[in-house]
């Protein structure tokens, strides 16, 4: 495996490990005492971004194999057009890991949306609480993005 598609593995593993991490922080009191947290405190928003992330940084990854690589501005819809463009419409990979994609993608989109608007209509950058989302999309965001990774990985250690 080229080591800049390694490293981006790696950081997806990475992330995903985070994202369930801080799953289990988010539903444990002894884990949120133990950390000085207060019982209260829930992760679930930060859950579904680092599964996005380890999404993102695989498809980074696999992107590689193929000598692509995305950059800013919109690295993120880059991402997503080439692997939709160089893997799924040539049927490399299944659809279904661009449809996790996708969907990963919306909620991360969500949750940056809101940091977004208050920055523009404020001008400034501003600590502003956002509801965590619920239980469900996070157990899915998790689930997904564990399929994505390992499915990914398969096919790089493959190439």
């Amino acid at each position: 495996m080229d080591i800049m598609a390694k490293q981006y593995m790696d950081r997806a593993e990475n992330e995903l490990r985070l994202s369930a991490a801080l799953k289990i922080i988010s539903e444990s009191l002894e884990e949120k005492k133990g950390l000085g947290l207060n019982k209260d405190d829930t992760f679930y928003s930060s859950v579904i971004s680092h599964a996005y992330y380890a999404i993102f940084y695989s498809a980074k990854a696999i992107l590689l194999t193929r000598g692509i690589k995305t950059n800013s501005p919109e690295v993120h819809k880059g991402t997503l057009e080439a692997f939709k463009e160089h893997f799924v419409d040539l049927g490399i990979l299944d659809v279904e890991l661009l449809r996790i994609y996708n969907k990963m993608i919306v909620r991360a989109d969500e949750l940056l949306g809101l940091f977004q608007a208050e920055k523009r209509k404020r001008g400034q950058f501003v600590y502003k609480t956002i509801p965590q989302a619920n239980i469900e999309p996070t157990i899915e965001s998790i689930d997904n993005a564990k399929k994505f990774v390992k499915h990914i990985k398969q096919i790089i250690e493959k190439i």
